[in-house]
């Protein structure tokens, strides 16, 4: 509520206090909660990878959207990839690793 009024924030939420927090998420603050990049998310939205809705010329994910995005398991393709960098890592920077882990 502002000023004894019920307000509407940009995506149209209504809320009843200041700093109540909106069920949607703007690109840019989904960008920083995956810590990758929002042109990245914005890419992912127009592949249709993210479900979000275009209201003017933002768009707007659902909060409860992202916990489907964020606790995706890992296919078996995928997992190999990171076993393969992570051995890649240790064969080039092994030593180095070794040594600053007994800082």
């Amino acid at each position: 509520m502002v000023n004894g009024r019920y307000y509407r924030d940009k995506f149209g939420v209504q809320g009843g206090l200041m700093g109540k927090k909106s069920e949607y998420l703007t690109i840019p603050q989904l960008a920083k909660m995956l810590g990758i990049s929002r042109i990245a998310v914005y890419r992912k939205v127009k592949k249709g990878q993210i479900k979000a809705q275009k209201i003017g010329r933002s768009y707007a994910i659902l909060q409860g959207y992202i916990g489907g995005i964020r606790s995706k398991p890992l296919s078996a393709s995928e997992k190999q990839r990171i076993d393969a960098a992570i051995r890649k890592a240790i064969k080039e920077y092994g030593e180095t690793l070794r040594l600053l882990g007994q800082e």
